[in-house]
């Protein structure tokens, strides 16, 4: 049986007062997750915002505990984040 496992997380940037500096702190922490965990990752939402990303996340698996146990080190990482804060998480299952 194969899982997908998904993460729609918001997230807050209080430093970025351009979509430029944004995009600087989405494109290093995308980088660093999926070289890291090996999922699918995206900004979806609120591109025009200045300092606020959706972010979404995926991963296929065979089992859920693999595949929820990979999620839940993801969000740990980019709940270390220090220029972000996250506001929201939503999780889903296929």
């Amino acid at each position: 049986m194969v899982l997908i496992g998904s993460l729609l997380v918001q997230v807050y940037i209080p430093g970025a007062s351009s979509l430029k500096e944004k995009r600087q702190v989405l494109k290093g922490m995308i980088a660093k997750i999926q070289n890291r965990f090996n999922v699918s990752i995206a900004e979806l939402e609120n591109e025009d915002l200045w300092q606020r990303a959706t972010i979404g996340v995926a991963m296929v698996g065979d089992t859920r505990d693999h595949v929820e146990r990979q999620l839940q080190l993801v969000l740990n990482f980019m709940d270390a984040e220090p220029r972000w804060e996250i506001i929201q998480v939503d999780v889903d299952w296929n």
